[in-house]
C-alpha cells in the first residue's frame, strides 16, 4: 500500500483548476509536523504534541474566520479520559468551557432551586430520559459529571463545538493556526525527506455535503461571504513537513488524494449510512393545548427525551428504526430531531413543506401518536433541515496512513452522530498519534519511513478494533435496549484503562 501511494505522490499532482495555481518546489521550511484541519481533533492532536516537546509544528485550516459553527457535542470519558492525557491542563480548561456552557444553556427552571429556611434544597439529577409512544419511561442516563465520574472513572460533558474549538485553539501560540489555508495537494518529496502540502486561500468556500444540515450550510456560505469587506485575490502557499497528520474532517482533501488511483479508490469519499436526520429547533406558534399535552406527556422530569416505538427498537429483524428527540430551550420554546432509514434518494432536494410531508408520513409507519406528528405539522417550513450521515467503515481494509501521512479522526472513520462517540474517538485518535510521533522524535527517527510506518500500523491496529466495535453500535444503537446491553456498551467505550493503552505502544 505505502509503495503505491509513495508513487502516487510522488508523480499525481491534485490541483484546483480553477484557480490555475502553480506551486514553487524550492526547499523552505520543513516542519517536524503540520495538522491539516483545525477543528477540536486536529487541535488537540497539536496540543499533545507540544506537551511532548515537539514545538516544530503548524496548525493549518480551511475556513477564512474562526466563527460560531457547529452543534453541541458530548464529551464522555473516553474522550475526557483522552484529554487529560494528553495535556491536563488543557482537560482543565475544557471542563472550566463546559461548566459555562451549562449555566448559560439550562433551562431557566433548572439553573435554580429554591432554599427552604435552614435547609439544603436535593440536589436534581439532570437525566436524558427514553420513553416509548405512550409517553411511559423505558430508562434514562444522567447528564451530570458525577454521575458519569462514579460509573466509569470519569465525567460527562456538553460543550457547544466552537467553543470546544476556541478553548482548544487558544492554549496554542496564535503563530501555530493558521486560518484560510484550504489543503488542495499533498506531495511526497523524498528528496527533501518531507511531504509538501499545497494550500489556497480564497474568497470562495467548498460546501462539505457529507457534514452539515442541508439549510444551515448555504447560511453559513451567506455569512462566510459577508466576511469580505473588499474583494480578494487568490493566494498559493506551500508548506513541508516531516510528518502530516490529516484531521480534516469526512469530507477529507488528503484521504481523497491518498486513495485516488490506488486499490482504497472506492473509500476516497464517505458512503451514505441509511440514516439521515430531520430536525426542527425552535417552534413558536404552537397552541396552548398541544404545548401543554406534549410538555405532560414527554417533560415531566427532563428537558431532552427520546421517543421510540420500544417494539419495533428492540427487534432485531426490523430495518425501520424512527426515533425522535424532544427538547425543551430556554425560552420554552420546543424543537425536535428526527432519526430515521431512508434511502438517500428519498430524501435529497426535500426542503419546507415536501421535507415536512416527509416526516410525517414517517412518523405514521412507525405508529408516533398523533400530538407529535401535529408539532412536525406546525414546523415552520423555513428552519426545517435535513441532513443525510455518512459514513467511512472501519470494517474496510483502507489504509489509515501513507508514508508519512496519517488519518485521524472523521477523517479516517467518520460515523452518524447517534452514540456521540466521533469527537470522542478521535481524540482518543489524536492521543495515540501524539505519543507515537513523540516516540519517533525521541529516537530522531522522522526519516526512517520503516519506523514511521510500523508507528502508524501500531496506531490503526490498536484503533481499529474499537472503531469498527463503536460504528456497529452506533448504527445499531442497541445499548438503549436493555439495562444489560448499556453495561456492556459503557465496560467496552468508558471504561478502558489508558495507562495500559499508552505502555502498549511504548
Amino acid at each position: 500500500m505505502y509503495n503505491l501511494l509513495k508513487h502516487q505522490l510522488s508523480n499525481h499532482m491534485f490541483t484546483d483548476t480553477s484557480n490555475s495555481v502553480a506551486f514553487s518546489a524550492s526547499p523552505v521550511e520543513i516542519y517536524d509536523v503540520v495538522v491539516v484541519g483545525a477543528g477540536p481533533i486536529g487541535l488537540a492532536t497539536a496540543i499533545g504534541l507540544r506537551k511532548r516537546g515537539i514545538e516544530n509544528i503548524l496548525v493549518i485550516d480551511q475556513t477564512r474566520a474562526f466563527r460560531q459553527v457547529g452543534q453541541v457535542l458530548d464529551l464522555l470519558p473516553n474522550g475526557l479520559k483522552a484529554i487529560k492525557h494528553l495535556d491536563p491542563n488543557a482537560y482543565e480548561e475544557v471542563k472550566k468551557s463546559a461548566i459555562n456552557f451549562l449555566k448559560n444553556t439550562q433551562p431557566h427552571h433548572e439553573k435554580s432551586v429554591s432554599k427552604a429556611p435552614d435547609k439544603t434544597p436535593p440536589k436534581t439529577s439532570r437525566q436524558w430520559v427514553y420513553k416509548n409512544l405512550h409517553g411511559q419511561k423505558l430508562r434514562s442516563i444522567p447528564l451530570d459529571f458525577d454521575d458519569w465520574f462514579r460509573d466509569y472513572g470519569e465525567g460527562r460533558v456538553s460543550i457547544f463545538w466552537y467553543v470546544l474549538q476556541t478553548t482548544l485553539r487558544h492554549l496554542l501560540p496564535p503563530d501555530k493556526v493558521k486560518a484560510n489555508h484550504r489543503c488542495i495537494n499533498v506531495v511526497n518529496e523524498p528528496e527533501n525527506c518531507c511531504v509538501r502540502i499545497d494550500c489556497v486561500s480564497d474568497t470562495t468556500m467548498e460546501a462539505n455535503p457529507y457534514a452539515y444540515w442541508v439549510d444551515r450550510q448555504q447560511q453559513n456560505d451567506i455569512q462566510s461571504q459577508m466576511l469580505d469587506t473588499a474583494p480578494q485575490e487568490s493566494a498559493t502557499k506551500s508548506f513541508r513537513a516531516k510528518l502530516v497528520v490529516a484531521a480534516d474532517g469526512i469530507n477529507s482533501t488528503v484521504r481523497k488524494i491518498l486513495y485516488t488511483d490506488s486499490p482504497s479508490h472506492d473509500f476516497a469519499k464517505p458512503e451514505y449510512s441509511g440514516f439521515a436526520a430531520i430536525a426542527c429547533r425552535e417552534i413558536a406558534d404552537i397552541s396552548n393545548n398541544l404545548q401543554t399535552e406534549i410538555k405532560e406527556k414527554f417533560f415531566p422530569d427532563s428537558s431532552v427525551v427520546t421517543v421510540s416505538n420500544d417494539e419495533i427498537s428492540t427487534n432485531p429483524d426490523c430495518t425501520q428504526d424512527t426515533r425522535m428527540m424532544l427538547f425543551r430551550r430556554q425560552d420554552n420554546q420546543l424543537g425536535y430531531l428526527l432519526h430515521l432509514t431512508l434511502p438517500l434518494d428519498v430524501l435529497q432536494g426535500k426542503s419546507g413543506n415536501s421535507l415536512t410531508q416527509l416526516a410525517l408520513q414517517e412518523l405514521k409507519k412507525a405508529n408516533f401518536p398523533n400530538i407529535l406528528k401535529q408539532l412536525v405539522s406546525v414546523s415552520p417550513a423555513a428552519t426545517i433541515e435535513q441532513r443525510p450521515y455518512y459514513i467511512h467503515r472501519a470494517v474496510t481494509q483502507s489504509a489509515w496512513s501513507a508514508g508519512r501521512i496519517v488519518l485521524v479522526g472523521d477523517a479516517a472513520h467518520g460515523m452518524p452522530p447517534f452514540m456521540a462517540q466521533g469527537a470522542n474517538q478521535g481524540l482518543e485518535d489524536a492521543l495515540v498519534i501524539a505519543t507515537l510521533i513523540a516516540k519517533i522524535a525521541e529516537s530522531n527517527n522522522w526519516d526512517d519511513i520503516p519506523t514511521l510506518t510500523k508507528a502508524f500500523k501500531k496506531y490503526e491496529h490498536l484503533r481499529r478494533p474499537v472503531m469498527a466495535y463503536v460504528q456497529q453500535v452506533t448504527l445499531k444503537r442497541f445499548p438503549y435496549s436493555s439495562d444489560k446491553d448499556w453495561q456492556e456498551y459503557g465496560k467496552q467505550v468508558y471504561c478502558r484503562n489508558f495507562d495500559q493503552m499508552l505502555e502498549a505502544l511504548m
